[in-house]
Formats: C-alpha cells, structure tokens, sequence
C-alpha cells in the first residue's frame, strides 16, 4: 500500500510518501510545494496542481491528511482549512479515499503521547523511515500523517483478524 500524507498550508504544504511493506516502512519521496503567490485563490490552485502533479507522479493508493485545530487565529484556521480543501479535492478526483487525523492521534501513533513536541514527531519519523540528515518539518510532518495512517490501518487489520479467529 503507498499512502500519501499531506501537512497543508497555505504558503508550504508538505507532502510525503511510504509504501508499506512486510518490514515495516519504505520511503519513497517527501516535499514541499512552495506558494509565493499573494492572492489568496492563486495559492490555493498552486496547492490544487502541486497535489495533482505529486498524484500523477507516484500513484498513491490512499491520502492520510491532518484535521483542522482551531487556535487562536480564526483567519489562520480559516486559510488552513481551504488549503486542506484544495489539497484534498487534487486527490479526491481520482478517486483515492482520503483519511483524516487530529495531530494528537498523529503524535500518539508516532511518540506514544498525544502532547509529544514537534522535534519527537521529527526523530521517530527519521528512524522509523531510516532517513539519514534533516528533512523539511513540513515534509516530516506529512510523512508522520502517513505512518499514523499506515499504523491505525494495521492495528484495524488485526483487530478483524483476531475477531474472525474468535468467532
């Protein structure tokens, strides 16, 4: 299974790949799609063509992308949550399902603890995928939204297993 994990934001979306294989996790690719633009619906189709375009060129089977948290900033939430959209309608189209995940499953998938900071997040993404050197925090992001998923994908895979054998 190849999973697709997208960190949006409305100036850089992060996006990383895995496949999930019987070792664990393979990375493939990770990145950023870097919008410049100032008006506010020029970015959001620069996120619709850069998801469409990471799409085409790896072929993922599902999109695990994180949920809306509201903040403080109403219009920071409101602008991430049309990125989301943007980003989701680029993979929704070809008829990949779309897994959504609050940052705190994220965190507790990957670190064990919902409250893990941002630089766990990093480290447990570096060893588990055996990336050597820095990756982009948004790229990282994003490749945790897709171990999370791969994980929850598995745990639900033995729950029905373990089931079926009781019943």
């Amino acid at each position: 299974m190849r999973i697709l994990g997208i960190d949006p934001g409305s100036r850089l979306t992060g996006y990383g790949i895995i496949d999930v294989v019987p070792q664990g996790y393979h990375y493939v690719a990770s990145g950023c799609i870097r919008i410049t633009e100032d008006y506010f619906p020029n970015r959001l189709k620069k996120i619709f063509d850069g998801v469409t375009e990471v799409v085409a060129q790896y072929h993922p089977d599902c999109l695990a992308i994180e949920q809306v948290f509201m903040d403080k900033n109403v219009d920071s939430a409101l602008k991430l949550g049309q990125a989301r959209g943007a980003a989701i309608c680029a993979v929704h189209v070809t008829n990949i399902p779309v897994f959504e995940y609050a940052a705190r499953q994220v965190k507790q998938a990957l670190v064990g603890k919902g409250n893990a900071d941002k630089s766990q997040v990093q480290h447990m993404v570096k060893m588990l995928l055996h990336i050597q050197g820095k990756i982009q925090v948004d790229a990282g992001d994003a490749l945790g939204l897709s171990i999370c998923h791969a994980h929850y994908q598995q745990t639900a895979q033995r729950l029905a297993a373990a089931t079926k054998a009781t019943l």
